[in-house]
């Protein structure tokens, strides 16, 4: 089947490039003398405060779903939470555990995670899911062993947030061939043999209200500012180029918030149980607009 065989390339695409133990090994010294000062740090850390209103209760139990090099592990451990860090192969994962960067890790397919209804407080799937060749698949797994919520990190669709886009998109709809030529990327594929999804804020609106789920948080996020040696510039005032990326970030922010543009990026949180006042403050303080999904009225108060 198609989604077996972009498993498969999934799989095998980090021991091509990163080929023998001492490379992976290399890899993880390179990040770690490079510090937190860099710039590839600093886009980094605009994903990761995405989680910072749900990390605030110490000793939580965590699951990270793509999780390659075990960085997002990393991020949850930091916070003096547990995480257990999973990816379709382990060969790095194993690595980062013997250089002390996560404590635990799990060769998983995230269409038939092995763990137990409700295992996880939570569960992180960042910038992996537009890599599945199944997604729904995979969410219902990661809402199935997650007990409060998952959290899904992911480059947004525009057409629903743009009304032009979607007036351009009907007004050419019966011209497929020059629709293609307007929008080029409509239909887009990965090298490993997946489609590239883009979530959007109605997509995970619709599926809670299915799965009967109180509640969804969303925050749009501007990080796509990566460039190859980011990982080698220092993020400070003093450095032109960082001082450009970051009056970009300002600026889009600022459209974001005016509702001009959405954000680059999605940070969604699906809510399995409806999440404490505390909780729902610290998310509505951290920038995120949280939308309660009505009772279904045909079925009674759990599933």
């Amino acid at each position: 089947m198609f989604y077996q065989e972009s498993y498969g390339r999934h799989s095998e695409w980090y021991n091509q490039h990163f080929p023998t133990r001492e490379s992976k090994i290399n890899h993880y010294l390179t990040a770690k003398s490079a510090g937190s000062g860099h710039i590839a740090h600093w886009i980094q850390q605009i994903f990761f405060n995405c989680l910072d209103p749900l990390l605030v209760e110490q000793g939580q139990n965590w699951l990270t779903v793509g999780d390659a090099y075990g960085f997002d592990a990393q991020y949850i451990l930091n916070k003096n939470c547990l995480a257990v860090a999973t990816d379709l192969k382990t060969d790095f994962l194993a690595v980062a555990k013997d250089e002390g960067i996560i404590s635990a890790y799990a060769a998983e397919n995230a269409e038939h995670l092995s763990f137990k209804d409700n295992t996880f407080d939570y569960v992180l799937c960042k910038e992996s899911y537009h890599h599945f060749p199944r997604p729904y698949a995979a969410i219902y797994e990661m809402i199935r062993v997650a007990k409060n919520g998952i959290i899904v990190i992911e480059p947004q669709d525009p057409v629903s947030k743009i009304p032009i886009l979607l007036l351009l998109q009907n007004l050419l709809a019966s011209r497929p061939r020059l629709l293609h030529k307007v929008w080029p990327n409509r239909f887009s594929f990965e090298p490993v043999g997946n489609f590239v999804y883009k979530v959007s804020e109605r997509e995970f609106e619709k599926l809670a209200a299915g799965l009967h789920l109180p509640m969804v948080a969303f925050k749009h996020i501007n990080p796509n500012f990566y460039f190859k040696g980011a990982d080698s510039i220092i993020a400070d005032r003093a450095n032109r180029q960082f001082l450009s990326i970051k009056r970009k970030k300002q600026l889009l922010d600022l459209l974001v918030r005016f509702k001009i543009i959405p954000g680059q990026v999605l940070a969604t949180v699906i809510f399995k149980q409806m999440p404490d006042e505390g909780t729902i403050k610290m998310l509505r303080a951290d920038g995120y607009k949280l939308i309660n999904i009505p009772a279904n009225p045909y079925l009674g108060d759990t599933i």
